[in-house]
Parts: C-alpha cells; sequence; structure tokens
C-alpha cells in the first residue's frame, strides 16, 4: 500500500493528477490473471522511513515472442524531484532485466496493452482521462538523461462533439449504411449475453493485432477481466455497435462519461463516499472519454469509420456532450487523421522511452 499510495502524496498539489483506485491498483500488482504469464519486481526508495520514488520492471515473454525482442518493461514509476533517485530507480531495474536475459528495456508501460502507458511529454496543463499516466514535467529530462531515446508517441486530441458532422462524412455514412446493408446494434443486449461479449473482445484483438503498435492479443482470461472492468460503464447513450445483416459486428465506438474530476473527489477509495461522486460522473455528459474506436479487419479501409462517428455523433448531440477525449493513438497511424473532420486541439502528447542494456 506505500507503493501505490506514494502518487497521492507526491501530487497532492497537482490540480491535474487523477488518484488511481487503491483496489484496483491491488488488483493490478497482485491479481491480474496477467500475471500467470509475466514477472514483475517492484521496488521503492526511501528516504529513512520516507518513500521517495518507486518502480515496477516487468516482462512480458507473450511480447518478446511475438515480436522477436528480448525486452524488459518498466512501469509505475514515481520519483520525487531528484536526478539521484530516479537513476536508483532505473538502474535497479535495468540490473534486474540483465539477470533475466534481456538487452532492452522500454516505457512506461503496463504488462500489456490494456493498462496505462507513455509518459506525459505535452500537455500537463490539462487532466488525462482516469486510464492515462500523469507525471510532472522533470520525468522526460530524467529518462532522457539516462539515456532512454523515444520509441513511439502517441496523441491525445480534445475534440467538440456538440456540432454536426461534415456533409461529407454523413453521406459516405449513409451510402456505406445502405450498400451493405448495415445497421446500429444494441450494447445493453450485448452486455447481457456472455457469448456477444467474448466476440467483441475476440473481434477487438484481431482489429488491432495489425495496427496498434506494440499490441499484445489479449487471452481468454484478461478478455473476462476487461469485460467485467469496462462494460459496466458502457451504455447505448455513448457508444455504437455497427452489424451486418447477418448480425455479425463490422464496427465499433465505445466512449463513457469522464470519471477523472470523480476520482480526484474519491482521492483513491471507493468508500465511504467515493461511490458517489462516480455515480454522479456517469451521469454528466459534458466530457466523454473515447475509449476503442475500430473496425473489423476485412471491413478496414473502406471507410468504415463514418458510420459510427455518424451514430455516435448523433448521440453525442441528444445526450448534451460538448467534448471528447481521445485514447492515445501512435502519432505514425493515418486513423488519427479523422479528427481532422472536428474541430480539435492537440490534448496531450505521451512517449515510450527506449534503452539497449546490452
Amino acid at each position: 500500500m506505500r507503493f501505490i499510495k506514494f502518487p497521492d502524496k507526491l501530487y497532492k498539489d497537482c490540480p491535474q493528477y487523477v488518484p488511481a483506485l487503491h483496489s484496483d491498483q491491488v488488483n493490478s500488482l497482485t491479481k491480474v490473471s496477467t500475471l500467470s504469464y509475466c514477472q514483475r519486481k517492484m521496488w521503492m526508495v526511501m528516504d529513512g522511513r520516507k518513500v521517495v520514488g518507486r518502480i515496477c520492471g516487468m516482462i512480458n515473454p507473450r511480447y518478446n515472442e511475438r515480436y522477436g525482442k528480448k525486452r524488459a518493461r518498466f512501469g509505475w514509476f514515481d520519483t520525487i524531484d531528484d536526478f539521484t533517485v530516479a537513476k536508483l530507480l532505473i538502474d535497479t531495474a535495468e540490473a534486474w532485466a540483465k539477470e533475466n536475459g534481456m538487452d532492452e528495456i522500454h516505457g512506461p508501460l503496463y504488462y500489456n496493452t490494456l493498462g496505462k502507458q507513455g509518459m506525459l511529454v505535452e500537455g500537463f496543463e490539462n487532466t488525462p482521462p482516469f486510464n492515462c499516466i500523469y507525471n510532472f514535467p522533470y520525468y522526460k529530462g530524467f529518462i532522457e538523461r539516462l539515456g532512454f531515446e523515444k520509441e513511439c508517441d502517441w496523441l491525445q486530441y480534445k475534440v467538440r462533439s456538440n456540432l454536426p458532422l461534415q456533409e461529407k462524412v454523413l453521406r459516405i455514412g449513409s451510402l456505406l449504411k445502405q450498400r451493405y446493408n448495415l445497421h446500429e446494434g444494441s450494447l445493453g443486449r450485448l452486455k447481457k449475453d456472455k457469448a456477444m461479449v467474448k466476440y467483441f473482445f475476440d473481434v477487438y484483438n484481431k482489429s488491432f493485432a495489425q495496427t496498434v503498435y506494440n499490441f499484445i492479443p489479449f487471452t481468454d482470461e484478461e478478455i473476462e477481466e476487461e469485460a467485467a472492468s469496462v462494460l459496466r460503464f458502457v451504455s447505448d447513450k455513448t457508444s455504437s455497435i455497427i452489424l451486418d445483416e447477418n448480425e455479425e459486428l463490422v464496427a465499433f465506438g465505445i466512449a463513457f462519461p469522464t470519471i477523472s474530476e470523480a476520482l480526484k473527489k474519491a482521492k483513491g477509495r471507493l468508500f465511504p463516499f467515493g461511490w458517489i461522486h462516480l455515480l454522479k460522473a456517469m451521469r454528466d455528459y459534458d466530457t466523454v472519454d473515447l475509449m476503442l474506436n475500430g473496425a473489423v479487419p476485412e471491413w478496414q479501409n473502406k471507410g468504415i469509420s463514418a458510420v459510427y462517428h455518424c451514430a455516435m455523433s448523433k448521440k453525442y448531440i441528444a445526450a448534451g456532450t460538448t467534448w471528447g477525449i481521445t485514447n492515445p493513438q501512435i502519432e505514425s497511424n493515418s486513423a488519427v487523421n479523422v479528427w481532422d473532420k472536428y474541430e480539435n486541439e492537440l490534448f496531450m502528447r505521451r512517449r515510450c522511452y527506449l534503452k539497449s542494456i546490452k
């Protein structure tokens, strides 16, 4: 718990920081099924009895096998503004990685593609979605001074969601729906059908396997955990699934009201009153977090995004939504250009760093 609670003390005077629920962190560090195949080790730096830094080293053998690498990853990296502490944390994680036969280390990352990843390097004035890292600006300088170089950047945009879509997008969406006999499905019904939930995440696996950088396909156990965690927040009010005439999934857009401000009030705890703040947040649709957008592989590169964007745009206007905050998307993916169809601004830039430790 000292490891988990350290950032709450480090960022107590930072208005942008969003505390993670302590119970979720305990689960991530001790119980998630990903630990059945990943190695992980945690360290803290102490100044007397006071915690001044923390880090978690991880090795995901499924990642290394998929990409032909010998990489460790680091995450849960937090430090006071002291380079000596940062160096001790990183050096320790690197030494552990070498002992386990690794020749590179990158991060900040989670065990797999599901968790928080990417060091914030731009957009420090903004409050991130609950599933994204916030860190002080000095982290970047420390990591680069320690010999890490940029591996990739992910971009997040703030988009205006209460304006009508461009006529071109509306026209393309309508034409594609008619041509392929597409229609909108019910997320409410999907959530009650375990087989459909499993199918949805199987499609998600396939959809992002070739397009998401460093993607690691989920195991069945990980799918069950993610479904239990995420689907409770999802509703037809702000999300959409597109089906073909055979009721097969074609594309999806998943979003839900931001809970970042509620988590600030909860201060890491659901009880006694944290759950009340979260419940209120789930009824406030002014700002939504755009969590997942994608299409089944055989439907990609057909402009199908226009169909679910049309469906979701109508829902946002009806719900009184003003802003959408996109999930991080790698800068080299042309899919980020879709946000040019909206009034938008760059919200955050986050970076994965890489270092050889041969």
